[in-house]
Protein backbone atom coordinates (compact mmCIF):
# COMPACT_ATOMS: atom_id res chain seq x y z
CA UNK A 1 0.00 0.00 0.00
CA UNK A 2 1.13 3.61 -0.58
CA UNK A 3 3.31 5.28 2.04
CA UNK A 4 4.62 8.81 2.49
CA UNK A 5 8.15 7.52 1.87
CA UNK A 6 8.31 5.17 -1.16
CA UNK A 7 11.21 2.75 -0.81
CA UNK A 8 13.67 1.21 -3.22
CA UNK A 9 12.34 -2.15 -2.04
CA UNK A 10 8.84 -1.28 -3.24
CA UNK A 11 10.26 -0.21 -6.60
CA UNK A 12 12.36 -3.36 -6.97
CA UNK A 13 9.43 -5.59 -5.98
CA UNK A 14 7.22 -3.97 -8.60
CA UNK A 15 9.87 -4.44 -11.28
CA UNK A 16 10.27 -8.07 -10.22
CA UNK A 17 6.53 -8.66 -10.67
CA UNK A 18 6.63 -7.23 -14.18
CA UNK A 19 9.78 -9.19 -15.00
CA UNK A 20 8.12 -12.45 -13.96
CA UNK A 21 5.70 -12.20 -16.90
CA UNK A 22 6.42 -13.37 -20.44
CA UNK A 23 8.91 -10.76 -21.78
CA UNK A 24 7.21 -10.65 -25.18
CA UNK A 25 3.68 -10.38 -23.81
CA UNK A 26 1.96 -7.04 -23.18
CA UNK A 27 1.61 -6.26 -19.48
CA UNK A 28 -0.78 -4.15 -17.43
CA UNK A 29 0.39 -2.33 -14.32
CA UNK A 30 -2.70 -1.36 -12.34
CA UNK A 31 -2.10 1.31 -9.71
CA UNK A 32 -4.59 0.53 -6.95
CA UNK A 33 -5.52 4.01 -5.78
CA UNK A 34 -9.07 3.21 -4.66
CA UNK A 35 -7.94 0.04 -2.91
CA UNK A 36 -5.45 2.26 -1.08
CA UNK A 37 -8.27 4.58 -0.02
CA UNK A 38 -10.49 1.82 1.38
CA UNK A 39 -7.45 0.58 3.33
CA UNK A 40 -6.91 4.11 4.69
CA UNK A 41 -3.40 4.28 3.25
CA UNK A 42 -1.90 7.76 3.64
CA UNK A 43 -4.95 8.65 5.72
CA UNK A 44 -7.04 8.06 2.55
CA UNK A 45 -5.74 11.38 1.22
CA UNK A 46 -6.48 11.40 -2.52
CA UNK A 47 -3.68 13.82 -3.42
CA UNK A 48 -1.10 11.98 -1.32
CA UNK A 49 -2.03 8.61 -2.83
CA UNK A 50 -1.80 10.04 -6.35
CA UNK A 51 1.56 11.63 -5.43
CA UNK A 52 2.88 8.28 -4.21
CA UNK A 53 2.04 6.53 -7.46
CA UNK A 54 3.58 9.34 -9.54
CA UNK A 55 6.86 9.06 -7.63
CA UNK A 56 6.82 5.24 -7.64
CA UNK A 57 6.18 5.10 -11.39
CA UNK A 58 9.03 7.50 -12.10
CA UNK A 59 11.45 5.51 -9.92
CA UNK A 60 10.28 2.27 -11.55
CA UNK A 61 11.12 3.58 -15.01
CA UNK A 62 14.49 4.83 -13.78
CA UNK A 63 15.35 1.48 -12.19
CA UNK A 64 14.33 -0.36 -15.35
CA UNK A 65 16.63 1.84 -17.43
CA UNK A 66 19.45 1.45 -14.90
CA UNK A 67 19.26 -2.34 -14.94
CA UNK A 68 17.99 -3.09 -18.45
CA UNK A 69 18.66 -0.05 -20.62
CA UNK A 70 16.22 1.43 -23.14
CA UNK A 71 16.47 -1.34 -25.74
CA UNK A 72 14.84 -4.73 -26.15
CA UNK A 73 15.71 -5.73 -22.57
CA UNK A 74 13.55 -2.94 -21.13
CA UNK A 75 10.68 -4.31 -19.05
CA UNK A 76 8.55 -1.15 -19.18
CA UNK A 77 8.41 -1.00 -22.98
CA UNK A 78 5.51 -3.50 -23.02
CA UNK A 79 3.73 -2.14 -19.95
CA UNK A 80 0.43 -0.26 -20.03
CA UNK A 81 -0.14 1.73 -16.85
CA UNK A 82 -3.74 1.84 -15.65
CA UNK A 83 -5.05 3.86 -12.71
CA UNK A 84 -7.63 1.73 -10.93
CA UNK A 85 -10.05 4.62 -10.31
CA UNK A 86 -10.05 5.61 -13.99
CA UNK A 87 -10.71 2.03 -15.07
CA UNK A 88 -13.58 1.65 -12.59
CA UNK A 89 -15.24 4.90 -13.66
CA UNK A 90 -15.39 3.71 -17.27
CA UNK A 91 -17.95 1.09 -16.23
CA UNK A 92 -18.70 1.54 -12.51
CA UNK A 93 -21.97 -0.39 -12.50
CA UNK A 94 -20.51 -3.67 -13.75
CA UNK A 95 -17.41 -3.26 -11.61
CA UNK A 96 -19.29 -2.91 -8.33
CA UNK A 97 -21.63 -5.73 -9.35
CA UNK A 98 -18.51 -7.91 -9.62
CA UNK A 99 -17.39 -6.80 -6.15
CA UNK A 100 -20.86 -7.54 -4.73
CA UNK A 101 -20.97 -10.96 -6.42
CA UNK A 102 -17.59 -11.84 -4.93
CA UNK A 103 -18.81 -10.69 -1.52
CA UNK A 104 -21.93 -12.86 -1.80
CA UNK A 105 -19.92 -15.90 -2.82
CA UNK A 106 -17.39 -15.93 0.02
CA UNK A 107 -17.85 -16.08 3.77
CA UNK A 108 -16.37 -13.25 5.80
CA UNK A 109 -13.85 -15.65 7.38
CA UNK A 110 -12.62 -16.71 3.93
CA UNK A 111 -11.95 -13.11 2.90
CA UNK A 112 -10.34 -12.20 6.21
CA UNK A 113 -7.88 -15.12 6.22
CA UNK A 114 -5.85 -14.77 9.41
CA UNK A 115 -6.76 -11.12 9.84
CA UNK A 116 -8.15 -9.94 13.16
CA UNK A 117 -11.42 -8.03 13.41
CA UNK A 118 -9.62 -4.95 14.75
CA UNK A 119 -7.73 -4.52 11.48
CA UNK A 120 -10.83 -3.06 9.88
CA UNK A 121 -13.12 -3.60 6.97
CA UNK A 122 -10.77 -1.97 4.47
CA UNK A 123 -8.82 -5.16 3.76
CA UNK A 124 -12.02 -7.12 3.21
CA UNK A 125 -13.31 -4.64 0.63
CA UNK A 126 -9.87 -4.38 -0.94
CA UNK A 127 -9.63 -8.14 -1.43
CA UNK A 128 -13.07 -8.30 -3.04
CA UNK A 129 -12.00 -5.44 -5.30
CA UNK A 130 -8.96 -7.51 -6.33
CA UNK A 131 -11.29 -10.20 -7.67
CA UNK A 132 -13.21 -7.56 -9.65
CA UNK A 133 -9.96 -6.03 -10.95
CA UNK A 134 -8.82 -9.41 -12.27
CA UNK A 135 -12.17 -10.06 -13.96
CA UNK A 136 -12.02 -6.62 -15.60
CA UNK A 137 -8.50 -7.04 -16.98
CA UNK A 138 -8.88 -10.78 -17.76
CA UNK A 139 -5.11 -11.47 -17.68
CA UNK A 140 -3.29 -14.71 -18.49
CA UNK A 141 -1.15 -14.34 -15.38
CA UNK A 142 -0.98 -12.24 -12.22
CA UNK A 143 1.90 -11.43 -9.87
CA UNK A 144 0.89 -10.84 -6.25
CA UNK A 145 2.59 -10.13 -2.94
CA UNK A 146 2.88 -12.95 -0.43
CA UNK A 147 0.36 -12.32 2.36
CA UNK A 148 1.14 -13.14 5.97
CA UNK A 149 -2.59 -13.42 6.71
CA UNK A 150 -2.64 -16.46 4.43
CA UNK A 151 0.68 -18.09 5.33
CA UNK A 152 -0.12 -18.56 9.01
CA UNK A 153 -3.67 -17.73 9.99
CA UNK A 154 -3.09 -17.42 13.72
CA UNK A 155 0.60 -16.59 14.00
CA UNK A 156 1.78 -14.18 11.30
CA UNK A 157 5.40 -14.66 10.32
CA UNK A 158 7.68 -11.92 11.72
CA UNK A 159 9.58 -11.00 8.58
CA UNK A 160 9.62 -11.06 4.80
CA UNK A 161 12.32 -13.76 4.45
CA UNK A 162 10.43 -16.30 6.56
CA UNK A 163 7.29 -15.77 4.46
CA UNK A 164 9.08 -16.45 1.20
CA UNK A 165 10.99 -19.42 2.63
CA UNK A 166 7.76 -21.03 3.87
CA UNK A 167 6.11 -20.52 0.49
CA UNK A 168 9.10 -21.91 -1.41
CA UNK A 169 8.89 -25.19 0.53
CA UNK A 170 5.35 -25.89 -0.74
CA UNK A 171 4.20 -27.37 -4.01
CA UNK A 172 3.22 -24.86 -6.71
CA UNK A 173 -0.52 -25.23 -6.17
CA UNK A 174 -0.20 -25.21 -2.37
CA UNK A 175 2.13 -22.21 -2.38
CA UNK A 176 -0.25 -20.22 -4.57
CA UNK A 177 -3.11 -21.03 -2.22
CA UNK A 178 -1.10 -20.27 0.93
CA UNK A 179 0.92 -17.29 -0.27
CA UNK A 180 -1.99 -14.84 -0.38
CA UNK A 181 -5.67 -14.69 0.47
CA UNK A 182 -6.21 -12.92 -2.85
CA UNK A 183 -4.85 -15.92 -4.80
CA UNK A 184 -7.25 -18.25 -3.01
CA UNK A 185 -10.23 -15.97 -3.63
CA UNK A 186 -9.42 -15.54 -7.33
CA UNK A 187 -8.94 -19.23 -7.99
CA UNK A 188 -12.04 -20.32 -6.06
CA UNK A 189 -14.23 -17.66 -7.66
CA UNK A 190 -13.17 -18.70 -11.16
CA UNK A 191 -13.73 -22.38 -10.35
CA UNK A 192 -17.18 -21.77 -8.85
CA UNK A 193 -18.58 -19.09 -11.15
CA UNK A 194 -16.71 -19.48 -14.43
CA UNK A 195 -16.37 -23.24 -14.80
CA UNK A 196 -18.78 -23.59 -17.75
CA UNK A 197 -16.77 -24.41 -20.93
CA UNK A 198 -17.96 -21.23 -22.64
CA UNK A 199 -16.95 -19.15 -19.62
CA UNK A 200 -13.59 -20.91 -19.42
CA UNK A 201 -12.95 -20.03 -23.06
CA UNK A 202 -13.66 -16.35 -22.43
CA UNK A 203 -12.27 -16.12 -18.89
CA UNK A 204 -9.52 -18.72 -18.37
CA UNK A 205 -8.23 -18.93 -14.80
CA UNK A 206 -5.05 -16.81 -14.69
CA UNK A 207 -1.76 -18.26 -13.57
CA UNK A 208 -0.85 -16.77 -10.19
CA UNK A 209 2.70 -16.15 -9.02
CA UNK A 210 4.04 -14.50 -5.89
CA UNK A 211 7.15 -12.55 -5.06
CA UNK A 212 9.78 -14.70 -3.39
CA UNK A 213 13.38 -14.40 -2.23
CA UNK A 214 14.45 -15.92 -5.55
CA UNK A 215 12.60 -13.39 -7.72
CA UNK A 216 12.98 -10.15 -5.78
CA UNK A 217 16.04 -8.82 -3.93
CA UNK A 218 16.12 -8.09 -0.22
CA UNK A 219 17.31 -4.47 -0.07
CA UNK A 220 17.04 -3.98 3.71
CA UNK A 221 20.04 -2.46 5.47
CA UNK A 222 19.43 -3.96 8.90
CA UNK A 223 18.29 -7.34 10.29
CA UNK A 224 14.49 -7.72 10.66
CA UNK A 225 13.00 -5.76 13.55
CA UNK A 226 10.63 -7.28 16.08
CA UNK A 227 7.93 -4.85 14.95
CA UNK A 228 7.34 -2.00 12.51
CA UNK A 229 7.46 0.43 15.43
CA UNK A 230 11.15 -0.35 15.96
CA UNK A 231 12.15 0.58 12.42
CA UNK A 232 14.31 3.64 11.76
CA UNK A 233 15.12 5.68 8.64
CA UNK A 234 18.41 3.78 8.43
CA UNK A 235 16.72 0.41 7.90
CA UNK A 236 16.40 0.90 4.14
CA UNK A 237 16.82 3.31 1.25
CA UNK A 238 13.95 5.55 0.19
CA UNK A 239 13.29 6.81 -3.32
CA UNK A 240 13.32 10.42 -2.09
CA UNK A 241 16.55 10.07 -0.07
CA UNK A 242 19.11 12.82 -0.66
CA UNK A 243 21.68 11.04 -2.87
CA UNK A 244 24.82 12.69 -1.46
CA UNK A 245 23.71 12.56 2.17
CA UNK A 246 21.82 9.29 2.53
CA UNK A 247 23.63 7.34 -0.17
CA UNK A 248 26.72 7.27 2.01
CA UNK A 249 25.38 7.72 5.55
CA UNK A 250 22.94 4.82 5.35
CA UNK A 251 25.55 2.49 3.90
CA UNK A 252 27.97 3.51 6.65
CA UNK A 253 25.47 2.26 9.24
CA UNK A 254 24.35 -0.80 7.27
CA UNK A 255 24.76 -4.19 8.93
CA UNK A 256 27.94 -5.81 7.62
CA UNK A 257 29.41 -8.47 9.88
CA UNK A 258 32.85 -9.66 8.67
CA UNK A 259 32.59 -13.08 7.02
CA UNK A 260 28.79 -13.25 7.37
CA UNK A 261 27.24 -13.92 3.94
CA UNK A 262 23.94 -15.26 5.30
CA UNK A 263 22.79 -11.67 5.77
CA UNK A 264 24.99 -9.06 4.17
CA UNK A 265 23.09 -6.01 2.84
CA UNK A 266 26.10 -4.51 0.98
CA UNK A 267 26.53 -7.70 -1.06
CA UNK A 268 22.81 -7.82 -1.89
CA UNK A 269 22.71 -4.16 -2.90
CA UNK A 270 25.89 -4.32 -4.99
CA UNK A 271 24.81 -7.51 -6.77
CA UNK A 272 21.41 -6.03 -7.60
CA UNK A 273 22.18 -2.41 -8.52
CA UNK A 274 25.51 -3.18 -10.22
CA UNK A 275 23.56 -5.83 -12.15
CA UNK A 276 25.95 -8.70 -11.48
CA UNK A 277 24.86 -12.14 -12.71
CA UNK A 278 23.10 -10.45 -15.63
CA UNK A 279 21.70 -12.57 -18.43
CA UNK A 280 24.03 -14.18 -20.94
CA UNK A 281 25.57 -11.69 -23.33
CA UNK A 282 24.94 -8.83 -20.92
CA UNK A 283 27.51 -9.60 -18.25
CA UNK A 284 28.27 -6.68 -15.92
CA UNK A 285 31.22 -6.14 -13.63
CA UNK A 286 32.20 -3.94 -10.72
CA UNK A 287 35.67 -2.99 -9.51
CA UNK A 288 36.31 -2.49 -5.80
CA UNK A 289 39.20 -0.22 -4.94
CA UNK A 290 41.60 -1.53 -2.31
CA UNK A 291 44.97 -0.45 -1.00
CA UNK A 292 48.00 -2.49 -2.11
CA UNK A 293 48.25 -3.82 1.45
CA UNK A 294 44.74 -5.30 1.08
CA UNK A 295 45.51 -6.89 -2.28
CA UNK A 296 44.88 -4.00 -4.67
CA UNK A 297 41.82 -3.37 -6.82
CA UNK A 298 39.61 -6.38 -7.56
CA UNK A 299 36.90 -6.87 -10.20
CA UNK A 300 33.79 -9.03 -9.77
CA UNK A 301 31.29 -10.27 -12.34
CA UNK A 302 29.09 -12.35 -10.03
CA UNK A 303 27.54 -12.30 -6.58
CA UNK A 304 29.10 -15.68 -5.81
CA UNK A 305 32.60 -14.28 -6.32
CA UNK A 306 31.79 -11.42 -3.97
CA UNK A 307 30.43 -13.82 -1.36
CA UNK A 308 33.44 -16.14 -1.51
CA UNK A 309 35.95 -13.32 -0.97
CA UNK A 310 33.88 -11.69 1.78
CA UNK A 311 33.36 -15.00 3.57
CA UNK A 312 37.07 -15.79 3.52
CA UNK A 313 38.07 -12.32 4.68
CA UNK A 314 39.79 -11.46 1.40
CA UNK A 315 37.31 -8.60 0.96
CA UNK A 316 37.15 -6.17 3.89
CA UNK A 317 33.75 -4.71 4.95
CA UNK A 318 35.14 -1.17 4.64
CA UNK A 319 36.21 -1.68 1.02
CA UNK A 320 32.90 -3.35 0.17
CA UNK A 321 30.84 -0.55 1.74
CA UNK A 322 32.84 2.13 -0.05
CA UNK A 323 32.04 0.53 -3.42
CA UNK A 324 28.35 0.13 -2.58
CA UNK A 325 28.12 3.76 -1.42
CA UNK A 326 29.28 4.92 -4.85
CA UNK A 327 26.69 2.74 -6.58
CA UNK A 328 23.86 3.87 -4.30
CA UNK A 329 24.70 7.55 -4.74
CA UNK A 330 24.55 6.99 -8.51
CA UNK A 331 21.18 5.18 -8.33
CA UNK A 332 19.58 7.75 -6.00
CA UNK A 333 20.94 10.60 -8.13
CA UNK A 334 19.38 9.14 -11.28
CA UNK A 335 16.03 8.73 -9.52
CA UNK A 336 16.14 12.23 -8.06
CA UNK A 337 16.97 13.80 -11.43
CA UNK A 338 14.26 11.85 -13.26
CA UNK A 339 11.65 12.76 -10.64
CA UNK A 340 12.52 16.45 -11.06
CA UNK A 341 12.25 16.17 -14.85
CA UNK A 342 8.85 14.46 -14.59
CA UNK A 343 6.32 17.18 -13.81
CA UNK A 344 3.81 14.92 -12.04
CA UNK A 345 6.48 13.06 -10.08
CA UNK A 346 8.17 16.32 -9.09
CA UNK A 347 4.90 17.68 -7.71
CA UNK A 348 4.27 14.30 -6.10
CA UNK A 349 7.60 14.35 -4.26
CA UNK A 350 6.81 17.76 -2.78
CA UNK A 351 3.28 16.64 -1.86
CA UNK A 352 4.55 13.53 -0.05
CA UNK A 353 7.08 15.50 1.96
CA UNK A 354 4.39 18.03 2.89
CA UNK A 355 2.04 15.21 3.89
CA UNK A 356 4.76 13.61 6.02
CA UNK A 357 5.34 16.89 7.85
CA UNK A 358 1.60 17.33 8.40
CA UNK A 359 1.25 13.85 9.89
CA UNK A 360 4.30 14.37 12.10
CA UNK A 361 2.73 17.54 13.54
CA UNK A 362 -0.51 15.71 14.25
CA UNK A 363 1.35 13.02 16.19
CA UNK A 364 2.92 15.64 18.44
CA UNK A 365 -0.48 17.04 19.42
Amino acid sequence: LPTAAPTLQQTADLLAKLTSADPSAPKVLMLLDWTARVNNALDADVKAISAYFSVLLSSLRTLDRHLNGDGDASVMKNVTVVMQSEAILKDPSNYWISVINAGRHFSLDAVMGGMKDAEGVGKVIGRLMTVADVLAVNPKSIALDADQDAVLASDALPNRNEVTESVSNMSLDDSDQAASVEATLIRQFYQAKLSHPEHVRLFPTPQITHLSSSTSPNLSLQPPRESEAHKTEFDEYFVLDDPKVHGKSKMKKAFCEPGNIDFCPPIELLAYFANLDASAGNTKEVTISRSPENGGDVTYTSKSQLSIDFSSGALHPGDLKAAVSTVMVDVLTKMSEDIKKDGEAGKGAKALKAFEKKMAKQKKK
